[in-house]
């Protein structure tokens, strides 16, 4: 079965740092590529960044570009999302999301707080 996990989340001060990973399994990993979405209370899912199969091609959502880096390890089949300066309008809930052509799956979601 299928299966993307998130972890890493938690309660940060303004500052601080996290690295999420998204542990995937039951497909081949390295045929998709990777992206993190959030989603904060009373708003729509929104894409964070987004990294292509192989690694070659990263791109950030404006909002996160110079504190935020995505990566992957194929041999181990995890993306990562580090994130550094936390603010508080990063507070959301962070989902792993894999896509290849018309397939796609999504993780079920880590929290990320960030407040003094």
């Amino acid at each position: 079965q299928v299966q993307l996990v998130e972890s890493g989340g938690g309660l940060v001060q303004p500052g601080g740092s996290l690295r999420l990973s998204c542990a995937a399994s039951g497909f081949t990993f390295s045929s998709y590529a990777m992206s993190w979405y959030r989603q904060a209370p009373g708003k729509e899912r929104e894409l964070v960044a987004a990294i292509t199969s192989a690694g070659g091609i990263r791109n950030y959502a404006d909002s996160v570009k110079g504190r935020f880096t995505i990566s992957r390890d194929n041999a181990k089949n995890t993306v990562y999302l580090q994130m550094n300066s936390l603010k508080p309008e990063d507070t959301a809930v962070y989902y792993c999301k894999a896509r290849w052509t018309d397939a796609g799956y999504w993780g079920q979601g880590t929290q990320v707080t960030v407040s003094s």
